[in-house]
């Protein structure tokens, strides 16, 4: 055991490297369900020692003890909206919503994809992007069903979506309150700096996915016509739930646009909403539709990517980012952006954003806070836009596929990638044109 110690202490950066690619593997190939080899590379994780075991180390906290590196506050606002939204949904509101949604677009396919991509997009902004998705996943099967097309090709726009409008905002996306805390950037300055080119990356991509996906988005006559004259007076089943539902989504999505006033976190805004509902309830009801494969996936990949921040492994990635580029404002800021595209579309763009913030507060003390400016936009476009790149690049991408899959309608690691690798360079080439121009030139 001593042996095994010296040898993980020696090459810590290796293994966790090699546990986080091997598990990447497994989720490619899909032979073992994620959720499995997550809490498998976490287990093995925690027992190489490459994240601490015990909470304290003597008579001190151990900083890399494993519970450290689980972000709760993703963990505890998944369920909590989970549980908001599984309540909601037995009041028949999504119905109701989808219903009127899919009358205005006169249920044309193509309008209802082009309609569903802007609708996340705008709400991602403003709330974070899993919150959104979680509320839209309802009304997508809805309309799907009533169409008689697969949710799928609706689901993945809905995915790239939610992951370019919440670049959009300091509160859309947590890279984005990462970056607006260690630089000192508020509210306006991304919506003065980001929102332009988030619209027009929205735009050209809804515009891709609507030529891409137009074969998908077949229906007949009779049900377009149906759609259009839906009488929706009785879709709602339960009155006082859809009033009661509606205040308490209301009020906590006014609670998450109200973050840089109130600074109370998404996550307790969210549990104290489910905790209302939940009063009317009956838990065990509510809690048995809660995705908890999504729950204890996340709690796995933290602990793994956990292993490999622990090691030094992010910081040398960040490290290298910087001094290949020798000082040139240009190379680092080209640089930046396309690597965090590439790395956060492979690795969660959490950690990575938290790891690369020092290490740009450390260029700004040599070079100015003016060289470095771009360089955080460079950070968040990278980050946030590198999301839509693989099925496991951001959060809201996995809550997707989880529930398709429960829908019995499976998004493979594969079919996600070639559109998704496809989003990304886009956005990415948009990204360069834009800082180019707006600030280097």
């Amino acid at each position: 055991m001593e042996f095994l110690h010296a040898l993980v202490n020696a090459h810590s950066v290796a293994i966790a490297a090699t546990i986080l690619i091997v598990a990447y593997i497994f989720i490619a190939t899909e032979k073992i369900p994620k959720v499995t080899i997550a809490l498998i590379g976490g287990a093995l994780t925690i027992f190489l020692g490459l994240v601490g075991a015990d909470k304290t180390m003597g008579d001190v906290l151990n900083p890399n003890y494993f519970i450290n590196f689980v972000d709760f506050g993703v963990v505890f606002l998944l369920v909590s909206m989970m549980i908001i939204v599984n309540i909601a949904t037995r009041s028949g509101m999504f119905n109701w919503v989808a219903n009127e949604l899919l009358k205005m677009t006169k249920g044309h396919p193509i309008l209802v994809l082009f309609a569903l991509g802007l609708f996340t997009a705008i709400t991602s902004a403003f709330l974070d992007n899993v919150t959104t998705v979680i509320l839209i996943m309802p009304i997508t099967f809805v309309i799907a069903d009533k169409l008689g097309i697969n949710p799928i090709p609706f689901l993945m726009t809905e995915i790239f979506a939610s992951n370019i409008g919440g670049t959009a905002t300091l509160i859309g996306d947590p890279p984005n309150i990462i970056i607006g805390s260690a630089a000192g950037l508020s509210f306006m300055d991304f919506i003065k700096e980001l929102t332009p080119i988030v619209a027009i990356i929205l735009i050209v991509v809804l515009a891709v996915m609507t030529f891409v996906f137009r074969k998908q988005m077949q229906t007949t006559p009779e049900k377009m016509e149906s759609i259009a004259k839906l009488d929706n007076s009785k879709t709602i089943t339960d009155f006082p739930l859809m009033i009661r539902s509606s205040i308490i989504l209301g009020l906590v999505i006014i609670g998450f646009v109200l973050h840089d006033i109130t600074h109370i976190p998404a996550y307790l805004t969210a549990m104290i909403g489910a905790s209302i509902l939940l009063l009317f309830e009956k838990p065990t009801d509510i809690l048995k539709d809660v995705e908890w494969n999504t729950i204890f996936f996340f709690i796995g990949l933290f602990i793994i990517i956990g292993g490999l921040e622990a090691s030094g492994g992010i910081a040398l990635m960040a490290k290298w980012i910087l001094n290949v580029t020798n000082g040139s404002e240009e190379a680092t800021a080209m640089l930046i952006l396309w690597a965090s595209g590439f790395i956060s579309g492979i690795i969660d763009n959490i950690p990575y954003t938290a790891t690369m913030a020092p290490m740009i507060m450390e260029i700004q003390k040599v070079m100015g806070a003016d060289y470095t400016y771009p360089l955080w936009w460079c950070l968040s476009l990278g980050a946030c836009l590198g999301g839509n790149m693989t099925i496991i690049g951001a959060a809201a991408n996995v809550i997707v596929s989880e529930a398709a899959a429960h829908k019995n309608h499976p998004i493979t690691f594969m079919r996600f990638l070639k559109y998704g690798i496809c989003t990304m360079i886009i956005s990415l080439l948009l990204s360069t044109v834009y800082i180019y121009v707006r600030f280097l030139h």
